[in-house]
């Protein structure tokens, strides 16, 4: 079992746990040599993080613990900035570049809360894919199934792997797409997608700004609720759970269960019926919008137009540096024109006013976050394979980036079983009301 920070927290101000052990046990899992450390992260502040651990039990002990994460090694995506280093992105593509001259701004409020930064953690390159597969680093494998061997899902795929494999207590990661609640799904984690707008990017290398958001994995959703509070600067009390009873949620029949293995299918279907049973009115609606964001992303979408812009002097210089799956498609927004990104905003702009009325009569929507359970990596090996595994993988994800909600993963399955994740989504700035829900329904699940 993975432990909550709340059960960690405790284990600190009772005197069982001080944060200096807490961190050598987590870089000792780092430097085993028979786990995933190595391919899980890029850079580990083995120094940094010991020393910081040792400030921390020293202010604990003088009862100045700075917030509820005090002394807990927590893992950063390498995509964030931070001060000395380069930030790579998951990419080789980068090596030369100067180094960051301070901060992301999430790597301030992390240190100002009094978090141990154990490391950062490898990604898919420029975190373009939901698979999590990365030819520069290594790809870590789930830890569901080692032995076959099967992806971690992407593009947060170290941190979700660092908190499943005891590295770090909690994992901060970016969703473009589904990056966060992908690999959160796989490796049977808990992941939160904030409202975009809620978490500052600044010093977050972008892969397209309109759609990025910063979010966490961890083992529950009040453990989510902490770091995005934390992250997002809100200082309200943490919501409570939610009542269950009375609570009306909308399951879109449009795609979203299109392709649902039988894995998936049975511990989804075993989900809804547990929530039934505790009073929740489940209505199925049409949303006949799912059905065409992808005609409206057709020229290549905004994650195409806004990295083809970022990236496209580099791949001038280094194309053959990067890894061809993610160059391709970042090339797909190489042919959008003004036109096409100005029609594809507006259209964006009647999409989300359309879902956002459909849903409106709702507490929230609640799908499958993947449909499918993690594939093998030498399935991966076949480029078709790939690229539908990889559309499957994201599909569901990206419908609440481009709607500019909120969303939060929460294991369903059987333990046991292969990981499955149960999807709870809204419109954009109900992230609180989603976090109570998720910790009503996390509490329904885990009694079943």
């Amino acid at each position: 079992m993975i432990p909550t920070l709340a059960e960690l927290r405790a284990s600190l101000d009772e005197g069982r746990a001080t944060s200096l052990r807490l961190t050598d046990a987590a870089l000792a899992h780092i430097a085993d040599p028979a786990g995933e450390g190595v391919r899980v992260f890029t850079k580990v502040y083995s120094g940094q993080a010991r020393a910081a651990a040792q400030a921390s039990d020293l202010l604990r002990g003088a009862g100045l613990a700075r917030s509820a994460i005090e002394g807990l090694p927590i893992s950063i995506k390498d995509l964030f900035d931070v001060a000395g280093d380069t930030t790579a992105a998951g990419s080789v593509v980068l090596a030369g570049a100067p180094p960051a001259t301070q901060h992301a701004a999430i790597v301030r409020r992390l240190l100002a809360a009094g978090a141990v930064i154990v490391g950062r953690t490898n990604m898919t390159e420029f975190a373009y894919s939901g698979i999590g597969i990365n030819p520069h680093y290594g790809t870590p494998r789930n830890p569901w199934d080692r032995e076959t061997g099967r992806i971690p899902g992407g593009s947060s795929s170290g941190a979700a792997v660092s908190v499943s494999d005891h590295m770090a207590v909690a994992a901060i990661g970016t969703d473009t797409g589904g990056s966060v609640r992908i690999p959160a799904t796989l490796c049977g984690l808990t992941g939160f997608k904030p409202t975009a707008r809620r978490v500052p990017l600044d010093g977050a290398l972008p892969l397209a700004t309109r759609l990025d958001s910063i979010g966490p994995i961890a083992a529950s959703v009040r453990c989510c609720a902490l770091l995005d509070a934390i992250l997002s600067g809100d200082d309200a009390p943490l919501p409570s759970a939610a009542r269950l009873r009375g609570m009306r949620l909308a399951l879109p029949v449009t795609v979203v269960q299109d392709g649902m293995d039988s894995q998936v299918a049975a511990a989804f279907q075993g989900a809804l019926s547990r929530l039934s049973a505790a009073g929740v009115l489940i209505d199925e609606i049409e949303v006949p919008e799912f059905d065409a964001l992808a005609a409206i992303n057709a020229t290549g979408g905004l994650s195409g137009a806004e990295s083809w812009a970022w990236h496209r002097a580099l791949i001038e210089r280094s194309a053959d540096a990067y890894d061809p799956r993610v160059l391709s498609r970042i090339r797909r927004g190489q042919s959008m024109s003004a036109a096409d990104l100005l029609e594809l905003l507006q259209a964006r702009m009647r999409w989300i006013a359309s879902v956002e009325q459909r849903i409106a009569g709702y507490d929230a929507m609640i799908m499958p976050t993947v449909p499918i359970v993690a594939p093998t990596l030498a399935e991966m090996a076949d480029d078709d394979a790939y690229y539908r595994n990889n559309a499957l993988i994201l599909r569901n994800p990206t419908f609440i980036n481009f709607l500019d909600g909120c969303a939060l993963s929460v294991p369903c399955h059987v333990p046991g079983s292969a990981p499955a994740g149960l999807m709870l989504a809204a419109a954009g700035g109900r992230d609180r009301a989603v976090l109570a829900l998720g910790m009503a329904v996390e509490a329904c699940l885990r009694r079943a």
